[in-house]
């Protein structure tokens, strides 16, 4: 009983179950088959290409995420907190493999479901039905809305949409490991372009810079940087 109190209050940290009756979800607690995996650090959980089985909700401890462009030429790297789901959206669909690389940071522990204790639960609670379709949803949404966002008129406000766009989290820090000529054909701008604005964006401690890498210590400043507040009666 105290085993099923734990994963039910654990279980309620994810959107995924939210709306649940206490009553569903505690006979969803004892007729599920959970997986239950503690990792220690520097594991990797799943490389891009491995198939996508299984929902892994990270419930304490840090990850760190790698994805790799098409092309192999830049990379974006992100540490991951709890409680995170992990790319719930490759469970279906055409490609059912996992994109990019995910290794623990510190000891880690996650709940597992697999893909047909994710379609039973679909077919016997509406609510978790809907909370998937819903996840599913908003991030078909979000992709599609971000191709006809318009391009903002600062370059550092394209920099910080090149960044963002390719993060799973939109905070935290995270690691973007490019060369500036390969940012600037990405941006069509010239590369003195890129260096100087980088080098501004850079001291006012929005960014940290070495060669072919660009560290963002915090994406929520980078996207949302202090407006200058204006002088009293201006």
């Amino acid at each position: 009983m105290a085993r099923s109190l734990q994963i039910y209050d654990q279980l309620l940290r994810f959107t995924l179950f939210q709306g649940i009756s206490h009553g569903d979800l505690m006979q969803m607690v004892g007729h599920t088959k959970f997986g239950f995996v503690k990792l220690p650090p520097g594991k990797r959980i799943f490389r891009n290409g491995d198939r996508c089985d299984r929902l892994y909700f990270l419930i304490n401890g840090r990850l760190r995420s790698e994805t790799v462009s098409a092309d192999g030429t830049y990379s974006v790297t992100e540490e991951i907190d709890a409680p995170h789901l992990l790319q719930p959206e490759r469970l279906f669909g055409i490609d059912q493999r996992f994109r990019g690389v995910v290794r623990t940071v510190t000891d880690a522990n996650f709940i597992t479901i697999d893909k047909k204790e994710v379609t039973a639960l679909s077919e016997s609670i509406i609510v978790f039905r809907l909370n998937l379709i819903n996840i599913f949803a908003t991030r078909a949404q979000q992709s599609a809305d971000a191709l006809w966002t318009a391009a903002p008129d600062s370059l550092r406000g394209r920099i910080a949409q090149f960044v963002a766009a390719r993060c799973q989290s939109p905070t935290g820090p995270k690691t973007v490991s490019i060369l500036m000529e390969r940012l600037a054909r990405e941006l069509n701008v010239r590369r003195i372009e890129i260096s100087r604005t980088l080098n501004d964006m850079q001291s006012e401690g929005l960014v940290v810079l070495s060669r072919g890498r660009i560290m963002v210590p915090a994406l929520e400043r980078l996207t949302n940087p202090p407006q200058p507040s204006r002088r009293e009666g201006a």
